[in-house]
Parts: C-alpha cells; structure tokens; sequence
C-alpha cells in the first residue's frame, strides 16, 4: 500500500460559469492498494487492471465464477489495507463512504454495484468501522469518463467543480465525522474524487482520508 497526498493546487477543474477553480480546499492523506499500468493488463486475470475492470462490468457481462473470484481478492485487500490505514491516521473509528459511479443508481445492474457491495460486506466485518457506502448516492447522470474517449461516456457532463453536490444525495450521517472515502480507482488529471472529497467538507465531515485500489501512473 502505497501513501501519497491529493494536492489542493492540483485540483483545477472548471466551474458551471465557464472559470476554472479549485475544486479541493485542503490537501487530504490518500493511500491506495496498487499502481495502475496501462495497457493491456486489464485483460490478465490477478491484475489490479483486471479486478477494477470486472469491477466496473461494462464491456460485456462477466460470468459470475468471475465475479466471485474478484470480490474474494478485494476482500483480502481490504481486510489488510483498511486497518491499516486506520492505524496510520491514529483514529478510534473511521466512516467508510464510496465514490458512486457516473450514472444514476438504476442505470446499473446489482452485478455492477458489486464494488460498493464488497466495501459493505467488508466495513461490517471490521472493527473501527461505520457502514456509510450509501451516503452518497447519484441521482443525476454524469459522464462516464473512462469511455469518454470511446464515445461511450453516455449523457451527462464531464466533471466540474461542484458536481457531487449536484448531482447526488448526500447523507446528513457525515457531518461531524471522520470519513474514509473510497474508489476503485485514482486519477490526478479527471477530479472526480477531488470533488466528492470537498463536498464531504461541505456537508460538514470532520477530516477524510482517500483510499483507492489503484492509482493510475501518468505518463507525460
């Protein structure tokens, strides 16, 4: 597992009014499990590429021994990563949030809300942990950004400052907590996670801490 900081400054995105902001106002503790390669590893089972692709499930359908076979592997992760990183921060007890997907929830099959479910299962397992992979759910449709390039992204827009906060249901149950936000996934260049980290702020969390499977590795 890999620490790492999500920088303020990095956050620029922009916002309804056409300006580019900053969409984060704190630099904010970040870990994740892995590097994510490009390529093709995403077609190489045991891969981290492999798991957040069958993870995400929306090439074509994967059949279901397949599916067990990645919720085993990133319950292990979990079961390993999460303490861990809540002996890193020093806290008694850490609220786990999820990063939704692009669309909103009824656009997806149960198969592909397999990532959150997996987060859930494993939270209840834990202690030191409260179950919060639904406070925040999608109720509007963004982007899908990594089929964006494909012309599959689908309806809705790209992210912008902001856009959490519109575009999802935000539970009051943050406010006053310290919150592990979680996502398959980490991009410096899209913004996403920035964003739902500063409406966590904004809804009245107390810290958060960003932890992601992968980090993808930029390459200029």
């Amino acid at each position: 597992m890999e620490k790492f900081i999500i920088q303020a400054n990095d956050s620029w995105l922009r916002a309804r009014n056409g300006k580019i902001s900053r969409c984060l106002q704190y630099d904010t503790t970040a870990f994740c499990h892995s590097n994510y390669q490009g390529g093709g590893n995403w077609k190489i089972d045991g891969t981290i590429e492999n798991l957040v692709c069958t993870f995400k499930n929306d090439r074509t359908p994967y059949p279901q021994q397949k599916l067990n076979i990645v919720v085993s592997k990133l319950l292990d992760i979990l079961r390993w990563d999460l303490p861990a990183i809540l002996r890193e921060t020093g806290l008694q007890s850490m609220r786990v949030c999820v990063v939704p997907r692009a669309k909103h929830e009824t656009h997806y099959t149960d198969n592909q809300k397999l990532f959150r479910q997996t987060i859930q299962s494993s939270v209840c397992r834990l202690s030191g942990f409260e179950d919060g992979t639904h406070d925040i759910i999608r109720h509007t449709d963004t982007r899908t950004t990594h089929s964006n390039r494909s012309g599959n992204g689908g309806k809705g827009e790209m992210p912008y400052c902001g856009i959490t906060r519109e575009t999802c249901n935000i539970s009051n149950q943050v406010n006053g907590k310290h919150i592990l936000l979680i996502d398959d996934l980490y991009t410096r260049t899209v913004g996403i996670d920035e964003d739902a980290i500063q409406a966590l702020y904004d809804n009245g969390a107390s810290s958060v801490i960003f932890y992601s499977i992968g980090k993808t590795i930029l390459r200029y």
